[in-house]
């Protein structure tokens, strides 16, 4: 669980927006930004400074910046396991541009950039007649952050296809390139923190053929679009504890379709919550707090969320 402390009104934002562009010649800099929507539920208030990096020279700037500066930061992605609180976050929001979304295949290794999403990457693998990567068109993520998240799903996860990650540190503003062993991957976990940014990776798949890929890539489509709920979440909503099922729990536990406000637990998938549009993010966190606080009652486990909060004044653990 990641959970960005902030406090709104600190600083100057939009003359530190102002700065920023032109220390960031190739960004976008946007003071008050609506972070909220940049997320997959699509609510939750404005960020201090969103920056768009649109190139690696701007990256290494904008990190020795924040650095120095001390601002706190959340890097975005693509927002599909980001919850924004409706006050907003009081700090400098993070996205990669296009130009670290390029894939380039060398035979069987496979150098992505971090702001990729995985499902065109699992597209374009599959293309090439590789193998190991078809899972991952089932989540709606970048390949940033599910390296972060050691993002899995239908048996799989990355690190069984990862070798290494070039990352740049906004804390420090140093950059390097992690090996598989340094980036600590465990279960939809790593040692990757809310301070690093993911550039590129290196994947290594196996040959296959591009039939027997694209089929699989059919099956898991079929198979979400069947027992997966569409609409505004960020999908599983907490980690499935060892031998079991979040989902199961949820539902055992009287959660399944349970709504607070603007919330509700899906109908169709218990592990999966829905926000109403033009909703609030805070009625989320409190039907997620309520859902892990019947099932703990009921069974006796304790679930951890994967979703990462930004702008929320206390850890999940605190709200129960």
């Amino acid at each position: 669980m990641s959970i960005e402390r902030t406090s709104r009104g600190v600083h100057d934002w939009p003359r530190i927006a102002e700065s920023l562009a032109t220390e960031l010649p190739g960004s976008r800099v946007l003071p008050d930004a609506p972070l909220g929507a940049l997320s997959t539920y699509r609510v939750g208030g404005t960020a201090g400074v969103l920056v768009e990096v649109g190139t690696a020279g701007d990256l290494r700037t904008l990190a020795r910046t924040v650095a120095r500066e001390g601002w706190e930061v959340v890097v975005v992605g693509l927002g599909s396991n980001l919850l924004v609180a409706d006050a907003g976050f009081d700090g400098v929001a993070i996205r990669l541009g296009t130009a670290f979304a390029i894939t380039r295949i060398e035979h069987t290794r496979v150098h992505v950039g971090g702001a990729t999403p995985l499902p065109v990457v699992a597209r374009q693998c599959a293309a090439a007649g590789l193998g190991g990567f078809s899972w991952a068109v089932g989540v709606p993520g970048s390949v940033g952050g599910a390296v972060r998240m050691n993002a899995g799903g239908h048996g799989s996860e990355m690190s069984e296809v990862l070798r290494s990650a070039d990352i740049v540190d906004l804390a420090t503003g140093k950059d390097w390139r992690a090996g598989l062993e340094t980036l600590g991957l465990t279960y939809r976990s790593s040692a990757v923190t809310s301070t690093h940014v993911v550039v590129e990776v290196e994947l290594h798949l196996q040959p296959s053929n591009r039939e027997r890929e694209e089929h699989l890539i059919g099956e898991v489509v079929t198979w979400r679009r069947h027992n997966q709920p569409g609409g505004a979440n960020t999908g599983s909503v907490f980690t499935n504890p060892p031998g079991d099922s979040a989902g199961r729990l949820v539902e055992d536990a009287g959660g399944k379709g349970l709504r607070m406000g603007s919330a509700s637990v899906s109908a169709l998938h218990a592990n999966f919550i829905q926000a109403d549009p033009g909703g609030s993010a805070d009625d989320v966190m409190s039907l997620m707090v309520e859902v892990a606080r019947r099932v703990e009652s009921h069974s006796g486990i304790r679930l951890l969320p994967e979703t990462h909060f930004v702008g929320f004044d206390q850890p999940f653990r605190s709200q129960r």
